[in-house]
């Protein structure tokens, strides 16, 4: 087979390596790639990954089977669409589909219809600021405000009085977030711990991934500003079988209720709960695999994720068997200084081999790039991802930090923090 994977984060690096282990041996392509996929496949770095007619092209004029679309962007921007009418199979959803993540009021609205529970909420434009700041002046805080589109995880804002919501208004409407805030929607907040729940749906069955826990706060203690997620483990201790089947039944009414507006989901689908004192909530959709959650999720995959991924394309994944390793992971990410502000590139990175001669440790690499001299040095935020396989969690965590603690550059920094919490820890 030969595959193209559309991404150059630490999930398409995780994706390739669990694609190229298949007893299929397929060849593999990467747009664009990073440092890590270049030494497992072949990095197509040239390609605009976001151009629909382009990737279609390039995937016809190459003899591409299957396309796996890592991002949200290419989704968003009907990648699957332009496969799908070249007869090329795809993994992810269609554009329309993919609203599911690129608009959260239109994603409020699918729950609405459906009655899923979430957070009560309203959008609002810059033309309607004043009515928004005559809500404020009667809303419950903290209240959430989040630019509508894609924002890369960072169009969010927990505002503890009205000065605050109205100055994340004004960020989003002066261009913060370019076109993606020029709607803001303003979200009761809901308490309670977070989890990912991500299921495997090929756009009427819906096969559940184990449930894995982010920490989008930059810094220890979930201080700081959101990142696009500083470290995940999974299984989660807190999350039992009845909140699990809880979220599922959510996702599965999702599913059902997209089905119903002839929205077929084929693909991902990933939920963002919050477990509240009145039990599950979503807080937003994803329409893709997670970053960080899949470097600790397709570690634990048993299952060759090439059947997975035909099943899911094919829309038989009631007939395919998904099994998972009942061992722990941690990702610990490690992330260049400054980010998610301001941060500098192209800082050597030392290390990563004495990581990786730890049993059960994989680096995925998220913002790196392999120099022709073969020297492998930063190109992104979030550089690297350290994930850990172990019998318990404690374990996985412990060695985790101890691969992490092997790897250097030039303004490294991560938390210290990462699974502390379901382990009794401080966080």
């Amino acid at each position: 087979m030969r595959i193209l994977v559309l991404g150059g984060g630490g999930r398409e690096h995780a994706i390739v390596r669990a694609l190229v282990s298949s007893i299929r041996t397929p060849e593999v392509l990467v747009a664009p790639g990073n440092g890590g996929t270049a030494s497992i496949a072949t990095n197509v770095p040239d390609l605009k990954i976001e151009s629909a007619r382009v990737v279609a092209d390039y995937a016809a004029e190459n003899k591409v089977d299957l396309v796996v679309i890592g991002p949200e962007g290419p989704l968003v921007a009907g990648v699957a669409d332009a496969l799908h009418a070249r007869g090329i199979k795809v993994f992810g959803p269609s554009g329309l589909a993919a609203r599911l993540e690129g608009s959260k009021a239109f994603a409020k609205g699918i729950m609405r219809r459906n009655a899923i529970p979430t957070g009560e909420s309203r959008c609002y434009t810059l033309r309607e600021f004043t009515q928004a700041q005559q809500a404020l002046e009667k809303a419950t805080f903290p209240v959430v405000v989040k630019a509508d589109g894609l924002a890369a995880g960072k169009g969010v804002t927990i505002a503890n009085n009205k000065a605050e919501a109205e100055a994340a208004m004004r960020q989003s409407f002066n261009g913060a977030f370019g076109e993606a805030g020029e709607t803001v929607l303003i979200e009761e907040f809901l308490e309670g711990p977070e989890c990912s729940l991500l299921a495997f749906v090929d756009g009427e069955t819906v096969t559940v991934m184990p449930p894995a826990q982010d920490h989008k706060r930059a810094f220890d203690g979930d201080t700081g500003p959101n990142t696009g997620g500083m470290g995940v483990y999974s299984p989660v201790p807190g999350v039992d079988d009845e909140t699990l089947a809880a979220m599922t039944r959510l996702l599965e009414k999702t599913v059902t209720g997209m089905h119903g507006e002839n929205l077929r989901f084929r693909g991902v689908l990933y939920g963002g709960f919050i477990l509240t004192k009145d039990g599950p909530k979503v807080l937003e959709y994803n329409a893709r695999f997670g970053d960080p959650e899949t470097q600790v999720l397709l570690p634990r995959l048993k299952t060759d994720l090439i059947d997975v991924m035909l099943a899911v394309a094919d829309g038989r994944l009631n007939s395919q068997t998904v099994t998972w390793s009942p061992e722990a992971a941690v990702c610990v990410v490690i992330a260049a200084g400054g980010y998610p502000g301001e941060y500098e590139k192209g800082k050597v990175i030392t290390g990563i081999a004495d990581a990786e001669a730890l049993e059960g440790v994989s680096v995925y690499h998220a913002g790196t790039e392999l120099r022709a001299d073969g020297t492998l040095v930063t190109s992104g935020g979030r550089v690297l991802g350290v994930t850990a396989l172990a019998p318990t969690l404690a374990q996985a965590r412990e060695r985790a930090y101890e691969a992490a603690a092997k790897i250097s550059f030039d303004g490294m920094q991560m938390r210290t923090d990462i699974a502390a919490r379901a382990l009794g820890g401080a966080q």
